[in-house]
């Protein structure tokens, strides 16, 4: 059920109008809003520098870690690795400026496009954990309709944002969604991918996501291989400022790296980047290269690839 945040709800954790808060990406929070004290200092590991990134490899000491990731893919069809719409088309290398990301192959390049819903003007917010099926199915159409999401984690036994669930609420169930565009707030996974699809999508919910229990258990078997990661608590430092991720559901990559920031309980703000997206292009200008997940820490000014060594920086950084 849908519940209206009027005028007196004010327990939304960023607000557009508090002079003391800080920016990023139209992303205003204070450090109270944030769940952090003021004070918090954050630094990156003394001596710290950023990975080269890699195509396509593989850590080894994360091999076991993203085939289980990776058990998502047949599951759920790979629900989440394209945007509403998706097309592709392969042309030849001097049809794409080197200024435009593309993938290439074999001395082909892929032309990807999607036909997305209108796109909300401020951050939609949501409230979940990993391990949890019906949390999966509100980030894949997330990724599908290619939305931007301030993730606020809540792990077992978080001390943070559980509570807060609680109060705007009334109860501790996942995932709990607020739209701040039009102040709707709600429970139940199938209610949100409703409100998502009907006022950022084309108004279908996917095939994979609307075969009622058939979902939720291959939502739940996509899991099996993480035996429960990124759903307990570790006790962490909470940054002033949310952190940047660039990834997208139906990846292992981006899998594995979520659920540290999930059990740091880290708050997020996610930019969606399934195969469609236009955001790949965004981030092709802003580092030069398009790969995820892609990690933009502004606590430390630290922007990283390689999602082994996002994982450890993350724990480096924030676990006490």
């Amino acid at each position: 059920m849908a519940t209206v945040l009027g005028s007196s709800a004010t327990l939304s954790l960023c607000s557009p109008v508090l002079s003391s808060s800080k920016v990023r990406h139209g992303v205003k929070c204070t450090a109270q809003e944030t769940g952090t004290g003021a004070g918090t200092s954050i630094s990156p590991p003394p001596g710290f520098k950023q990975p080269e990134p890699k195509r396509f490899a593989v850590r080894p000491d994360k091999l076991f870690d993203i085939i289980g990731a990776s058990l998502a893919l047949p599951f759920r069809l790979g629900t989440g690795a394209l945007c509403l719409g998706y097309s592709v088309s392969f042309v030849s290398q001097d049809s794409i400026p080197s200024t435009q990301y593309a993938m290439s192959i074999a001395g082909i390049k892929m032309k990807e496009t999607s036909k997305l819903g209108p796109r909300p003007e401020k951050p939609i917010e949501i409230y979940d954990f990993e391990s949890c099926p019906f949390c999966r199915k509100v980030r894949e159409i997330v990724s599908v309709l290619d939305l931007d999401v301030l993730f606020y984690p809540c792990p077992r036994n978080g001390p943070n944002f559980r509570s807060k669930v609680l109060q705007m609420g009334g109860k501790q169930q996942f995932p709990y969604m607020v739209d701040p565009n039009t102040g709707v707030a709600m429970y139940e996974s199938d209610d949100i991918i409703r409100y998502l699809v009907d006022k950022y999508g084309d108004g279908t919910v996917p095939p994979m996501l609307s075969l009622g229990l058939l979902t939720t258990l291959t939502a739940g078997l996509a899991m099996i291989g993480r035996m429960g990661r990124g759903s307990s608590y570790t006790k962490s430092k909470l940054p002033p400022l949310p952190l940047e991720l660039w990834a997208y559901e139906a990846s292992p990559f981006c899998k594995i790296v979520r659920e540290v920031l999930v059990e740091l309980e880290l708050p997020h703000l996610l930019h969606s980047t399934a195969r469609g997206s236009p955001k790949r292009q965004m981030l092709f200008e802003k580092v030069g290269r398009f790969q995820a997940p892609f990690l933009d820490d502004p606590n430390t000014g630290i922007q990283m690839f390689e999602s082994a060594e996002i994982i450890d920086y993350l724990r480096a950084t924030y676990v006490v």
